[in-house]
């Protein structure tokens, strides 16, 4: 069986496309005990993606300093305070409501905190996230630049749960045309520069379509 780093080494590997360009990998830690995160940190990686506050909190108090913590799941308004002093990024808004909030908790860390707009792009009803109108609407909001804490850095998707890679790929492109069209919305609060699409699956197609930040767990830890 192979061990974490020959695993991190491997998809890094996938990562670096021919022109030059890498796109970032996100360890999906959740679920993972400390054990196996210091496993992944000792081989390099240090960019850990959660999707339950409280349990981030708990691994951020454990472990080394240095690590990047991602909010990569569905967030809650009133567990936003409690990761606002040291997330890294939040892949996951959905509202803004909870941009709002957001803001209001990192101006009380007295922090910039770095959000991506989750796109709804799958075809089940499952996922969360915004339509690409509801994303232009917090884009153009006159409110928006009052919010001075926080700072709109991208987009983020996942894709359908399907074995079909057409389909994959034409809803990895479709955002991406999207996040292309968004750049014209640049502001202080606003700058698209991060695609957070593509996760153990699909990460492959993801980087091929212009994702630059992958999200990888069972690729990494195994399916335990």
């Amino acid at each position: 069986m192979s061990s974490i780093a020959d695993n991190i080494a491997r998809i890094e590997k996938g990562l670096k496309q021919e022109n030059g360009y890498q796109a970032r990998l996100i360890a999906v830690t959740k679920t993972k005990p400390e054990s196996l995160l210091l496993e992944a940190y000792e081989a390099g990686c240090k960019r850990f993606g959660e999707n339950k506050v409280q349990e981030m909190v708990g691994k951020y108090e454990a472990l080394p300093k240095d690590i990047e913590w991602h909010m990569i799941g569905h967030l809650q308004s009133n567990k936003v305070k409690y990761m606002a002093p040291f997330v890294s990024l939040i892949h996951s808004i959905d509202s803004f409501k909870l941009l709002k909030e957001v803001n209001k908790e990192a101006a009380k860390n007295n922090r910039v905190i770095d959000c991506l707009l989750q796109i709804f792009i799958a075809s089940e009803e499952t996922k969360f996230g915004l339509s690409p109108e509801e994303a232009e609407e917090i884009l153009t909001a006159p409110e928006l630049t009052s919010l001075q804490n926080i700072r709109i850095a991208g987009l983020m998707g996942m894709a359908s749960n399907t074995e079909n890679e057409e389909v994959i790929r034409a809803e990895f492109r479709g955002l991406k045309t999207l996040f292309e069209s968004f750049k014209k919305f640049s502001s202080d609060q606003v700058q698209m520069r991060e695609l957070s699409m593509g996760m153990s699956g699909d990460y492959l197609i993801a980087v091929e379509e212009g994702s630059t930040l992958v999200r990888v767990g069972s690729a990494i830890f195994g399916s335990r």
